[in-house]
């Protein structure tokens, strides 16, 4: 017969008894628990409901008149719910910044349209890139017999889930242990403060399981890297054509080019939000042959940086002839800035 599920007053008292076990290693009593689960019940209520729980087989009493301790089935319940909500967490959070994703994709790709209209120049926007990314937490759950879903969140809120394929079956309290062994040595960490003698001690704490501690650290690796593939909205390329001293068939297609194939423009986001010399204002104005990008020789390109969370920054570029009107650039620019920012953290 299958057994009721628990009440959320017995769910609170069993995991109560629980936490306080593993903290203590003794076995505890009815006046302890209505002081660390916060209870408004009196003692005789709770021991009322430590003899349910006694009854139902998820605690048990090693001496007669001494508190309880938990049973094997009494763990299982704990494990299995701990996990469940755990795994709620992280699906909630995944919706929520996947949300959060689509909406700042559609804000910037706007936000592009809308600085060339107008400034009349070509204008370019790329999505925020991690810097020197640091590992939050990591989150092992089971697919399959012999896969595990690997759900790794870095700073800014970076969720990336990875398949690992396993030889063993691995049970949920294995799979806690792992989950446990990782987020209290990784968690807050970047990529280059994970050493070999760390990985080591961690492969050493697993045991047998070492090799998925191996796989989830290259896999962390990949994740905290920058983003080879970094995503540039681009609008208002056209525009070049406006101006004689761009409109020459050779030096407009360059541009053309630059701003299709978006290499190029790659390497000035990474160059701007290297670049530190002005990080108050955040605007960067790079006069014709200042610019490294050979086909920008003859254009001026005015940037400026945008921080969402530390460490989470993306590059809002105008670029145009030399002769552009700097003083509505650099306005626009710092107005455009400040609006991402500000719609960022307010939908927080």
């Amino acid at each position: 017969m299958r057994q009721m599920p628990l009440d959320e007053r017995k769910m609170v008292i069993l995991q109560s008894i629980i936490r306080n076990y593993l903290e203590t290693g003794e076995p505890v009593g009815s006046r302890t628990i209505s002081k660390y689960a916060d209870l408004e019940l009196s003692s005789a209520t709770i021991r009322n409901e430590m003899a349910d729980l006694e009854d139902m087989g998820y605690i048990l009493q090693p001496h007669t008149s001494a508190g309880r301790i938990p049973s094997d089935k009494g763990y299982r319940l704990y494990v299995d719910s701990m996990m469940t909500e755990k795994n709620r967490e992280v699906d909630e959070l995944r919706e929520m910044l996947l949300d959060k994703a689509d909406k700042m994709d559609q804000l910037l790709k706007q936000a592009a349209k809308l600085l060339a209209t107008n400034t009349n120049y070509a204008s370019m926007i790329s999505a925020p890139n991690y810097r020197r990314n640091k590992l939050k937490f990591i989150q092992l759950t089971k697919v399959d017999h012999d896969q595990l879903l690997a759900v790794i969140v870095v700073e800014g809120n970076v969720i990336k889930n990875h398949i690992l394929n396993v030889a063993d079956n691995l049970d949920q309290e294995t799979l806690l242990k792992l989950n446990i062994l990782l987020n209290t040595h990784l968690s807050g960490l970047a990529i280059d403060e994970i050493n070999l003698g760390m990985i080591q001690v961690l492969k050493q704490q697993a045991g047998s399981f070492g090799t998925i501690i191996g796989e989830v650290i290259d896999t962390v690796a990949e994740v905290i890297k920058d983003d080879e593939d970094l995503e540039i909205y681009t609008s208002g390329a056209t525009n070049i054509f406006k101006y004689p001293e761009l409109s020459d068939h050779h030096r407009a297609s360059e541009l053309i080019t630059a701003f299709e194939e978006k290499r190029l423009l790659t390497e000035l986001v990474n160059e701007n939000e290297n670049d530190s010399t002005q990080p108050q204002m955040g605007i960067q104005v790079y006069i014709g042959n200042e610019n490294r990008i050979e086909s920008m020789k003859d254009c001026s390109v005015v940037t400026a940086t945008y921080e969402l969370d530390e460490g989470m920054r993306g590059t809002i570029g105008i670029i145009g002839p030399k002769r552009m009107d700097y003083e509505k650039v650099v306005a626009v620019l710092k107005s455009l800035k400040t609006q991402i920012e500000d719609i960022y953290r307010g939908g927080k």
